[in-house]
């Protein structure tokens, strides 16, 4: 019995070694938002709502954050629609043709449903700590995601660098979220200043 216990507890000091090593700091592609968002192609509606119009911010925090999303070439979560994460329970490819700018990455969205929903509340469907992995982030630096390594949890979504990463975060699903949005905010200021 105490093998077993010990055994378990040098397998869990291995995964987390493990998974702080693979969640390297590559996060050099990063975006901060400009004052406006614009949408690239018009609403079903034939109108542009929100082009040359500043969006007043519906995320409220003691601390008036940043935002500061990770994109590579520009592109959210490698042109992962993320409201499929919501409405499809998985990750769909986003099309170039619904597209949204927004905190100076483009989202692309997999329908023009989507991309309407994303424009009327970005906050509400755009991942926690502006796309990067919340393992690292629960340990203090930043990391790339995986748009195949993901969870909704208290209705927010959360990405990992992988499915390996995100095997680990999910053992503490609550705790890493505490610790992230504690480390949140300073690693946004860094982030920004970048």
């Amino acid at each position: 019995m105490k093998i077993r216990q010990l055994a378990n507890i040098c397998a869990t000091a291995i995964l987390t070694l493990g998974l702080a090593t693979s969640c390297g700091n590559s996060d050099s592609n990063t975006a901060t938002p400009n004052s406006e968002s614009q949408a690239s192609t018009t609403p079903a509606d034939g109108k542009n709502q929100t082009a040359g119009k500043p969006r007043p911010s519906t995320v409220k925090t003691e601390q008036s954050l940043p935002k500061v999303f990770y994109s590579e070439e520009g592109l959210a979560i490698r042109g992962t629609d993320p409201v499929a994460y919501f409405t499809q329970s998985k990750p769909v490819k986003g099309q170039p043709e619904f597209s949204y700018k927004w905190g100076n990455a483009t989202w692309q969205f997999a329908s023009a449903e989507n991309r309407d929903l994303f424009m009327q509340n970005p906050e509400k469907y755009a991942p926690q700590y502006g796309g990067f992995c919340a393992w690292a982030v629960s340990q203090g630096y930043t990391a790339s995601t995986d748009p195949n390594a993901w969870k909704i949890e208290n209705g927010k979504l959360y990405l990992n660098y992988n499915s390996a990463v995100q095997w680990g975060w999910e053992k503490d699903v609550s705790g890493n979220v505490a610790k992230g949005d504690k480390n949140w905010p300073e690693l946004a200021k860094d982030k920004d200043k970048n």
